[in-house]
This record gives C-alpha cells, structure tokens and sequence, in this order.
C-alpha cells in the first residue's frame, strides 16, 4: 500500500505510523489505544533508544514523545532527530507535564505541545494536522 501523499485518486490509503514514545506504560497503551481507534498505525517505544531504533528501521509520519524519559530525555531526543537528514522532517509533538519546557522544545523544533493530562480531542485534531502537513508538503 501506498502513503496517503503517494496516492492518487481511488486508491487505497495507508494510514499514517505515529511512534509513541513514554517511559509510563499506561500512558503508552493509552495513546495507541486512542491513535489505533482513530485509524493510525501506532507504535510504542519505552525510551529514547528504542524510540531512535524505531525512527529509523520503520520511518513514522509522526512521533509523540514525553520529556522526562531515562537514559535520554525528550528535549535530546528531539536534538538527535533534528541532526540527522534522514529524520529531521518528522514532526515530534510533545506530551507532557513540563510545562516550563514548552519554549525550549519549540525553539529547538517541536511540532507541539501538549499538557498532560490530555483531552483527546486536542490530542487528535494536533496530530491530524500534523499528518496533513506532512502529506502537503510531500505532495
């Protein structure tokens, strides 16, 4: 199947892979319990590490990450992803309760912001547009 902005008219649409990454596992089931309901492929990753691996070898449209995380915090994570050509048009939204991180995630490229705990209409309508952006501009 065929990405959404590879599509022309009457074929069938893949949906977009959105990579979630938290260190909480009830936050993680949550999010793709929601995202899966909504029509995404969804994938899970428990710290920046496996978060990094799956960026690479699966290639989402999308990635949703916490800040405070083990090993590498949200806000690095972020960094890495812009540094490397191969990834750095990937949109990352954050959802979080650091609120005080908002202005340094945006300067440094976040897509979004999101405050936990989340409303799920504004969860989905920030990665909606996200993904549409994404499909405009690769069309």
């Amino acid at each position: 199947m065929k990405r959404a902005a590879e599509i022309s008219p009457g074929e069938p649409q893949m949906p977009a892979t959105i990579l979630v990454m938290d260190d909480d596992q009830c936050m993680r089931e949550l999010l793709r319990l929601h995202l899966s309901n909504a029509g995404y492929k969804v994938l899970v990753a428990e710290d920046a590490i496996d978060a990094g691996h799956l960026l690479l070898q699966q290639r989402p449209d999308l990635v949703l990450a916490d800040i405070e995380m083990p090993f590498m915090d949200g806000l690095e994570f972020l960094r890495a992803v812009k540094a490397d050509r191969t990834t750095r048009s990937v949109p990352v939204i954050f959802v979080t309760v650091r609120v005080e991180a908002e202005a340094k995630a945006k300067k440094l490229g976040a897509a979004a912001f999101l405050i936990k705990p989340l409303l799920l209409p504004e969860l989905l309508s920030t990665v909606a547009r996200q993904i549409e952006g994404r499909v405009a501009v690769a069309s």
